[in-house]
């Protein structure tokens, strides 16, 4: 988000269908700041549509979105959207999203649904670009070139750097999720500690429930060409 947030041409929306997620689940854990964002932002679906076509209306949109927060079985709104599916080791995203979620769960972090979707679309001809955070990080250039180029949509070097300090589209919750990002100017490798001590059962569990997601995901995903050179 950070990044399309300095491309020229677009203009991000953090997580809209948030609230309507919230309002919708009710079997799961609290989150930050849950009443204020139920309070200040669209519940009903036809609600968050109507506010992205407003904008698609005036200029090119990013919505940043959270595959748990789709919650139709077959959201066909989305044929006519470029989709982008990012995915993370699961591993690392549950250390990530423990420091938040004390216990989160296999819908929680999104994973299983980010295949159901890509299930969803193969099956109806949608087309889907999956991306991946260490595939990022080889070469963070490099990556985003390529994905503007399966988009369809120009390249501009300044999604690589961003200014210190929050963005103007940050979601209320931005001081619980976000405080790395705040404090980064471009893409850096996240540091994952070695130390898991507060590893445990729970969270091995859901790891193990969502390698298999993870790696049918991984299948599809978009390489980065600075590290994968045919050699002739």
């Amino acid at each position: 988000m950070y990044s399309f947030a300095q491309h020229p041409e677009f203009k991000v929306m953090d997580e809209p269908f948030y609230a309507y997620y919230l309002a919708h689940v009710k079997d799961r854990e609290e989150h930050p700041m849950e009443r204020e964002i139920l309070d200040t932002m669209p519940t009903e679906h036809q609600e968050v549509l109507d506010q992205i076509y407003r904008a698609v209306s005036k200029q090119n949109v990013f919505v940043k979105n959270m595959a748990h927060h789709c919650l139709e079985p077959e959201p066909f709104y989305m044929k006519d959207w470029q989709n982008v599916i990012l995915i993370r080791d699961p591993k690392k995203l549950l250390q990530s999203f423990a420091k938040v979620i004390e216990h989160p769960d296999l819908d929680a972090i999104g994973i299983k649904r980010a295949f159901e979707l890509m299930e969803f679309f193969d099956n109806h001809n949608i087309p889907y670009t999956v991306i991946e955070s260490d595939e990022l990080m080889i070469d963070p250039p490099q990556y985003l070139q390529q994905l503007c180029a399966a988009l369809k949509i120009p390249f501009s070097i300044t999604m690589c750097h961003w200014p210190i300090g929050p963005n103007a589209a940050d979601g209320i919750w931005a001081p619980h999720w976000y405080k790395n990002v705040h404090n980064s100017t471009s893409f850096a490798k996240p540091k994952i500690t070695k130390d898991l001590g507060f590893w445990n059962d729970h969270l091995e569990s859901v790891f193990q429930e969502a390698l298999p997601f993870y790696n049918k995901l991984h299948q599809k995903v978009l390489l980065n060409k600075s590290n994968h050179v045919t050699k002739i």
